[in-house]
Order: structure tokens, then C-alpha cells, then sequence
């Protein structure tokens, strides 16, 4: 398992229905490529985006972070979309979990 944290803030002048537009297209794209095994985003009160993509491997990742269209979309946040951002990754986390007992 290999997991991406992308925490992120918008530009308030940014076009926001291209970044709609454009996040739809990544998340199609994404679901598409060998070894993704999911994507949620979530939004905080303040603003703040965070967006958790979990891969089967580093490589499948690090595929989708060099994909043509990605790499031009990713340009394109830069300049267009965010304020800032900082993207977390990591190989084999140390995962937990609790599920209530049925019944």
C-alpha cells in the first residue's frame, strides 16, 4: 500500500469551474491507472482541502504523478489554482483499524 496526502488552499480570483472541471478529468484518469485503489477529498471549515489517494505500490503512484495529463493539470494548479500546498507520501504505513461488533 502506498498512500498521498495532498493538503491544499484555492486561490480566491481562481476559475472555479475549470478546477471542477479539471479535478473530474483527474479523478477519471486516476481511477483509470494500474495500481489506484481509491480517492477521497475532504474540506475543512477554514478551507483547507485534503485530498488521500491509496496506490498498490510506490511505482503505480509515482506513474500517475508523471501521467502527460496530470503533469499538465498539475502546471496548471500551480499557476492558476493554488495558494499553496504540500503533498505527504508513504510506503506501508502502519495502519489500524476498529470495527464495532455486530449485534
Amino acid at each position: 500500500m502506498y498512500l498521498t496526502i495532498f493538503r491544499n488552499r484555492k486561490r480566491a480570483d481562481m476559475d472555479t469551474a475549470a478546477y471542477q472541471a479539471d479535478n473530474a478529468r483527474m479523478e477519471e484518469l486516476a481511477a483509470a491507472q494500474p495500481g489506484f485503489c481509491s480517492i477521497k477529498g475532504f474540506v475543512a471549515e477554514d478551507g483547507e482541502v485534503v485530498a488521500i489517494s491509496e496506490w498498490d505500490s510506490e511505482a503505480a503512484a509515482k506513474a500517475w504523478g508523471r501521467h502527460p495529463e496530470h503533469a499538465v493539470v498539475q502546471a496548471r494548479g500551480r499557476s492558476e489554482y493554488y495558494d499553496s500546498y504540500t503533498l505527504y507520501s508513504c510506503t506501508n504505513p502502519k495502519v489500524r483499524s476498529y470495527e464495532r461488533p455486530k449485534g
